[in-house]
């Protein structure tokens, strides 16, 4: 019986996978709807504008691309795709680049400060931060080995921030599957989703900060976690201590830690998962685990659901029409200047 439904799990979701992505369809908002050719005419070349600068970026710095993915999950898992994540402290707003999960991690504003800059040079008021990130999601998959999208686009920019909201929203290294999988749908998105997005890790680095008490304390017991592969934990304690080396940091998949693919899935069958959050993937759940197996083997499938599901998670709230407006700086809104 277990292994006829095993089956049945991995035909639904291979006809999941491979199902077509209508890309250039328009997608609804509140009070407008996106669609990627927004800034046709009104800005022709703000995707090329974008994706240069981020080509420029990646060349200097490796780590880049995976950073604007995160800015991106960040942003939308908190009030939506509104670009609130990129918003400084002023008089009214407490930003969210203090909460947990941002706090001495997230990086990449000041280049999207300078896509914004010139897109403003090029189309001033016209392209909105949570476009940009948006976009810049995209490019950084791309130039990293990824698939690509058509980005819907008309997104318009928040006025304000929630510190609470990234507090809390945000699913954190340390959460439950069950509480992972909770977020997710709050914000619409489902298991499918939560899988195929979490393959983002194929690229990018975490803090010991983040995965210490896998290595230590994982149950308040003082036992390492045994889903972590031991001898991949052995390597990590020589650069993450029971104490100090806070900010030392770890790729998330150390198999190919610069190149999106599907190694990271691997990893999680491996038990080489670094995050608890990235383990439980494989290990806490009956459905989520054939999904790891099914990306593991067809990096195609994986590829496919993960540029549905990023246009899923960008089209989280936004706000369009009115509502909202266009940044002319993405740190602060326009009637702070």
């Amino acid at each position: 019986m277990a292994a006829s439904m095993n089956v049945l799990i991995v035909a639904a979701v291979s006809l999941i996978a491979f199902s077509p992505l209508c890309l250039g369809s328009k997608t609804y908002g509140s009070g407008g709807y996106l669609f990627p050719q927004f800034y046709d005419h009104s800005c022709p070349k703000a995707q090329e504008i974008v994706q240069s600068i981020v080509a420029k970026a990646f060349a200097q710095d490796p780590r880049m691309p995976a950073s604007l993915l995160r800015l991106h999950f960040h942003d939308c898992f908190v009030k939506g795709c509104d670009a609130s994540i990129l918003l400084d402290n002023s008089g009214t707003i407490i930003s969210e680049k203090r909460s947990n999960p941002n706090r001495n991690s997230a990086r990449g504003f000041e280049l999207i400060e300078e896509i914004k800059r010139a897109l403003e040079q090029e189309c001033p008021e016209t392209v909105s931060c949570a476009d940009i990130l948006a976009l810049a999601a995209r490019d950084s998959t791309v130039i990293t080995g990824g698939p690509s999208w058509e980005v819907p686009l008309g997104r318009r920019d928040a006025r304000g921030a929630s510190l609470s909201g990234s507090n809390n929203d945000i699913p954190a290294p340390n959460n439950t599957f069950q509480t992972i999988l909770t977020k997710f749908k709050r914000q619409g998105l489902n298991l499918v989703d939560l899988v195929s997005l979490s393959g983002s890790h194929t690229i990018g680095n975490s803090r010991c900060t983040s995965f210490r008490q896998r290595l230590y304390n994982q149950s308040g017991n003082g036992k390492p976690d045994l889903t972590l592969n031991q001898y991949y934990a052995s390597v990590l304690r020589k650069q993450c201590p029971r104490s100090g080396g806070d900010q030392n940091l770890f790729f998330l998949d150390f198999a190919t830690p610069f190149k999106f693919d599907n190694h990271y899935f691997k990893n999680l069958i491996m038990y080489k998962g670094l995050l608890s959050s990235d383990e439980v993937l494989f290990t806490k759940n009956k459905e989520s685990r054939e999904l790891v197996k099914l990306y593991a083997e067809n990096q195609e499938a994986f590829f496919e659901q993960f540029a549905k599901s990023m246009v899923k998670m960008g089209n989280i709230s936004p706000l369009t029409g009115g509502r909202g407006e266009i940044r002319r700086i993405c740190r602060r809104v326009n009637h702070a200047y």
